[in-house]
């Protein structure tokens, strides 16, 4: 069973995403090594443009109705991630989601299931 997602107040990053800071987040997240684990946090509503989403993993979070426009997401981890009514104009996915994947999650708020098969 998939928790659901939550405000996380005690993480200083998904604190300066929630409030709008994405020039911060991205001046912080150069100082973290590894991996970052926003997985099971809630983005809905937020406007996320500009934000640096390398290397983070953001599986089982909502992102509905969040301003994705232009965010390269092509080396995170979107795996039981949600879409619903977000604005994706220009954001780059990653290979292991389908076009089918991302536009069921967009329009129904599905969770996206990755791939691992050639397409």
């Amino acid at each position: 069973m998939i928790n659901r997602p939550q405000f996380r107040n005690d993480d200083p990053l998904y604190s300066l995403l929630r409030d709008g800071d994405i020039d911060g987040f991205n001046a912080k997240k150069k100082t973290v090594e590894g991996t970052i684990d926003l997985s099971l946090c809630d983005f809905r509503s937020l406007d996320l443009k500009g934000l640096d989403a390398s290397n983070i993993d953001f599986r089982n979070s909502y992102f509905r109705q969040a301003d994705l426009r232009g965010i390269d997401f092509s080396q995170s981890n979107l795996e039981g991630a949600s879409i619903n009514g977000s604005k994706i104009s220009g954001a780059y996915f990653p290979k292991e989601l389908t076009a089918n994947e991302v536009e069921l999650s967009l329009i129904h708020g599905t969770r996206m299931r990755y791939s691992m098969g050639d397409h």
